[in-house]
């Protein structure tokens, strides 16, 4: 689809004169007449009060004067080629799907609130969020089933590219009407002395939790444990437990003011990496583009 000319035809014709070298080259070109090219040229010579051409035996040669306008013809030409591209992107708004792959911690929080803030501007893109398996989450990105993969320690793959990445390092997840609540940051040994709520074997943050207790020189058997998020920070909000999860997982909560996070001050603690990719050389639409920059702005407004 072509977009009405904004601009005047002059600024083809000098843009292709100067190319070609000649009125006839030009005209050859854009299927215009030479004279009417010719006319328009004269024309602009005389309000700008400078010859833009050398008139030469075997053609035109841009003069000085001609040098800087055409410059600037080339710049507008440009700038209005991508007011055409951004304004075709605006219109693939109005419909199509982003997929994003994801894990139920982040499927519970941080990832719906983009996506309804994101819908309630663009009504007409449809969002789908599929929880999975980290391999699984890998697998879909990799493969063009899934936009985008969102998810803690996601293993380095050549065909995924990385659009951020965070440490999502793993806190202790409280009530604010905790024992602990007032302290500004907590040791694990103090942690031991509460019901814990641990993450199951089937998830990557017992090991990090496990490895942790153990390096503190600490036996802990937890009081809880589960493979769900939700059921953690419920746990944790309704007693005095504490939880062990990133401060993304609790967005929401920590915003308003159900749960806290204490960050713990054990040098043991592992590192949790949160990463956004999507697949590497692949064609990707503006709504996935846009929405990827959401999730990345989100994750900014988190750690601040």
């Amino acid at each position: 689809m072509r977009f009405p000319v904004l601009h005047s035809r002059i600024l083809r014709y000098l843009d292709e004169v100067a190319r070609s070298g000649s009125i006839r080259g030009a005209a050859e070109k854009l299927h215009v007449a030479s004279s009417a090219i010719n006319k328009h040229v004269l024309q602009l010579e005389e309000t700008i009060g400078e010859p833009l051409f050398e008139r030469l035996p075997r053609g035109l040669r841009l003069t000085p004067a001609g040098e800087i306008l055409v410059a600037h013809v080339r710049r507008t030409m440009k700038e209005y080629s991508q007011v055409e591209a951004e304004i075709r992107d605006l219109k693939a708004l109005q419909s199509g799907e982003v997929i994003i792959a994801t894990m139920n911690g982040l499927a519970g929080g941080i990832v719906p609130q983009v996506a309804a803030a994101f819908c309630a501007r663009h009504p007409k893109i449809k969002i789908s969020i599929r929880v999975m398996f980290i391999r699984d989450i890998v697998q879909a990105v990799a493969d063009g089933e899934a936009d985008l993969g969102f998810a803690f320690n996601l293993p380095d793959q050549q065909q995924l590219e990385v659009l951020a990445r965070m440490d999502g390092r793993l806190g202790a997840i409280i009530s604010p009407e905790h024992a602990l609540a007032s302290m500004e940051s907590v040791p694990l040994a103090h942690c031991a002395d509460y019901p814990l709520i641990f993450a199951d074997r089937s998830m990557l943050m017992f090991d990090i939790m496990t490895d942790a207790f153990r390096q503190a020189g600490l036996d802990v058997e937890p009081s809880f444990l589960t493979n769900s998020i939700e059921s953690m920070k419920y746990l944790a909000a309704a007693g005095n437990g504490i939880a062990f999860l990133s401060k993304f997982d609790i967005a929401e909560e920590y915003r308003s003011g159900t749960l806290a996070y204490l960050p713990i001050r054990d040098r043991a603690m592992g590192k949790n990496m949160l990463s956004l990719v999507q697949r590497e050389r692949r064609s990707h639409g503006l709504a996935t583009s846009m929405f990827a920059e959401e999730i990345a702005r989100a994750l900014r407004a988190t750690i601040e």
